[in-house]
């Protein structure tokens, strides 16, 4: 027998518009079981989606989607909303090659109006919706969907601003899941919020408006203070009036019967402008794991539905991004000028535990990776050392602020570029591809990459001493290869490769991570008798000229080697070569590797190297191509040409 019935009945928002409003709390409760079990055999966002299963059946049953636009932030939260919008039969490739998306995508469903995987970009996408909406004189409604961990980012408030004056039409729901903003949330609140709502008060308080306007200056203004502070003091609404919204909460974003109606009223007022509903909702609501643990099941591996323990693979090797972490605290236990900022990711970066060592020298600034940047800036021009530890995916959002705040200025801020290179399930939108093309074309900054967890120690010796100018580190997500690590690093001479592997025919320089594949390349190239040096760059700015320049004249064929964009690493190897004269001659064959210009979709990391071509087997054909070798390829690894298909 079904353990979901009711959930069984329905493909579509269509389908849960034809329900009894009675019967809503049953589906709400059977779509709770459905992502519970989906997630514990794909592993993914689980928390934020059981936290707004009753609000994303009420806004599915009281807008008519997809005629009406639903705008998720940063859409981990979309689970409960792919289950009703007619992908409930692949839910459960989540994450997966060829399968769904843990974001919402464009080009996956009609009802994912907008793409997002970064935060604070709901209230600018839903108002550019709605601006179009009143140039084409149409009257559907737009929907923002931002939670109160979003509201740190100040896009959100950029988008408020605007939004406030633009006499448009758009309706934002703050879901708070933190308690952050809101009171307790009771029956009162709730009565309250839907007389706020509700036509006939806003029928008046634009009567009481209106008459103000007839009051003497001083009576006017006293009028609108009293109005302003009341609707305050009952709701917590004064900042965003003050902004231009009308403000309609809290709400209790688990109690159907309560945000019905709300959502009803809303939609249904004749005024334009911005609304913004005050949801409440309890982050891992309906699963007690999720419920109990710290940060409720925010993001999970497969786990057992029953017990809720996560199937997480032993770990052969700790971590990058703990050894970051370790490496830090050593440097900052002989160095108290060294304070670490990041923006909302402490865990994620490895800063909470450098946060735990050091309490007053770590800085969590929230969702505000602009903000984190031009703090270090400040930070820096006081004589401090900060590391500014962000995602490759996340720093991208500040880069004007690197250029501008730090590069400019000369300003020795430390960036620890973590997830640098592909991610795996988090897919497109979290690749870390770019950083070494934006960061290599900015002067005076210094660009290092670890190839093994070892040398990220060292890495960050090296940037603690470096302090005449910005300089950045980037490295992998995942694990690392199992070397013993020193208890601190040592600072490298900055600019300087290392040779692993002497030869004489072939020259693979690798930049980062991919060093072991370049090795391993090597092995099999040497099984056809040829001869290959492997050299680990270290550095893409400055370049090791001594060693790029011997690495030229001493090969017939080189190779550069790394898991970013086109214009990276290999644009600087070329540039120098080209200024030196060395590929005047046309002996030398040349061949940059880098991630192909295309954006790779989510899969396991293994298939996105094998789809990127940066494969130890990819990285020996590609010598054997530039020697005139016939055979193209050592083992057969064709593209996964779903994934392909879909990026096109």
């Amino acid at each position: 027998m079904s353990k979901t019935p009711l959930l069984d009945t329905v493909s579509l928002p269509c389908d849960v518009r034809k329900l009894d409003e009675a019967d809503l709390p049953t589906l709400a409760a059977e779509l709770r079981t459905e992502i519970i079990d989906a997630v514990s055999v794909t592993g993914g966002h689980l928390g934020a989606g059981l936290g707004v299963v009753e609000l994303t059946v009420a806004l599915h049953y009281v807008f008519d989607t997809p005629r009406d636009k639903l705008v998720w932030d940063v859409s981990h939260q979309c689970y409960p909303h792919k289950v009703l919008t007619g992908r409930r039969d692949r839910i459960r490739t989540l994450r997966q090659a060829g399968g769904l998306s843990g974001f919402t995508s464009r080009a996956e469903s009609e009802f994912d109006p907008f793409g997002a995987a970064h935060s604070s970009t709901s209230i600018s996408a839903g108002l550019g919706y709605a601006k179009a909406r009143d140039l084409a004189g149409e009257n559907w409604r737009v929907v923002s969907v931002i939670g109160d961990g979003a509201m740190t980012g100040g896009m959100a408030y950029e988008a408020m601003n605007n939004a406030g004056v633009s006499g448009s039409k758009l309706i934002v729901i703050l879901n708070d899941n933190d308690m952050s903003i809101a009171p307790p949330v009771g029956a009162l609140n709730g009565h309250l919020s839907r007389i706020l709502s509700s036509k006939s008060f806003h029928s008046v308080r634009s009567v009481g408006k209106n008459l103000s306007q007839r009051f003497p200056a001083p009576l006017k203004s006293a009028a609108a203070r009293f109005d302003e502070f009341a609707r305050g003091m009952i709701t917590g609404g004064t900042l965003f009036e003050e902004l231009g919204f009308f403000y309609v909460g809290p709400v209790d974003g688990h109690d159907l019967s309560q945000l019905i109606p709300v959502l009803r009223n809303v939609r249904d007022l004749e005024r334009n402008g911005p609304v913004l509903v005050h949801v409440v909702t309890q982050k891992g609501k309906g699963y007690d794991p999720a419920e109990n643990s710290a940060d409720k099941y925010h993001g999970v591996a497969k786990f057992d539905v029953v017990t809720g323990k996560q199937a997480k693979p032993q770990p052969k090797a700790p971590s990058y991004t703990s050894v970051f972490a370790k490496a830090l605290i050593a440097e900052a236990e002989r160095d108290e000028k060294i304070v670490a900022v990041t923006a909302a990711m402490p865990s994620g970066t490895g800063l909470d535990k450098f946060g735990e060592r050091f309490p007053e020298r770590c800085f969590d600034v929230g969702i505000a990776e602009q903000h984190a940047v031009t703090f270090c800036g400040g930070l820096a021009c006081e004589g401090f050392k900060p590391f500014a530890t962000i995602y490759s995916t996340f720093l991208q959002r500040a880069y004007d602020q690197v250029v501008h705040d730090v590069a400019i200025q000369k300003l020795p801020v430390r960036f620890a570029i973590d997830r640098a290179g592909l991610v795996g399930a988090d897919g497109v939108t979290h690749q870390g591809s770019y950083d070494i093309t934006y960061l290599a074309c900015l002067p005076g900054f210094v660009l290092m990459a670890a190839a093994d967890e070892a040398e990220l120690m060292h890495m960050v010796a090296t940037q603690v001493a470096f302090d005449e100018a910005p300089s950045a580190l980037r490295y992998p997500r995942g694990e690392g290869i199992g070397l013993e690590l020193p208890a601190r690093g040592q600072p490298l001479e900055i600019g300087k490769g290392r040779v692993l592997r002497e030869g004489s025919k072939i020259a693979i320089l690798s930049y980062g991570a991919r060093l072991g594949e370049a090795l391993a390349a090597a092995d099999k190239l040497a099984s056809k008798g040829l001869s290959t040096t492997v050299a680990d760059a270290r550095f893409a700015k400055p370049l090791d000229q001594d060693l790029l320049r011997r690495l030229a004249r001493e090969h017939e064929v080189l190779i550069t080697l790394e898991e970013g964009a086109i214009g990276g690493f290999a644009t600087q190897v070329m540039q120098q070569l080209a200024n030196e004269g060395l590929l005047d001659s046309g002996l030398l064959k040349i061949r940059p590797m880098c991630l192909p210009d295309r954006f790779i979709d989510h899969g396991t990391p293994e298939q996105q190297l094998a789809w990127a071509g940066l494969t130890a087997d990819d990285i020996a054909s590609t010598a054997l191509r530039a020697l005139g070798h016939n055979e193209t390829s050592l083992t057969e690894q064709p593209l996964d040409q779903v994934a392909l298909n879909r990026e096109a």
